[in-house]
């Protein structure tokens, strides 16, 4: 990996770890590159193992699929033939994962868990 994606996916999920500190959380964050490999991966303090096992799904299923992770299940309940993209086992169609967008191509896609409730209620991430 490049130093300078090094350096910005270190910047990203610092980010993510500060927005969740103003809501006195702790948060894991999990960074895929375009492959779908995980570059970066960072556990909060107390965060449970299988939270950050959940960033890393809700990344790759940002990455994957090209849509944050809380719109892609809205839509898979609301239509009957995507439906069943719930059962896949990569994916989690829960908020929390966001396509990472670079000169309109996907470039990778960052995920974090857990979220809070004024995060949920906001519909956002």
């Amino acid at each position: 990996m490049a130093p300078t994606a090094r350096l910005t996916a270190l910047e990203l999920a610092a980010r993510a770890r500060a927005k969740a500190a103003t809501l006195n959380q702790q948060v894991s964050v999990a960074l895929v590159d375009a492959s779908g490999q995980t570059i970066l991966l960072t556990q909060g303090d107390g965060v449970g193992p299988h939270n950050t096992e959940a960033a890393c799904r809700r990344a790759y299923t940002a990455l994957s699929t090209k849509t944050p992770a809380l719109l892609l299940g809205r839509n898979a309940r609301a239509n009957p033939d995507t439906q069943n993209l719930a059962h896949l086992p990569e994916l989690l169609l829960l908020g929390g994962g966001v396509p990472l967008r670079y000169q309109g191509q996907v470039i990778g896609a960052v995920g974090r868990r857990p979220l809070g409730p004024a995060l949920r209620m906001q519909g956002k991430f």
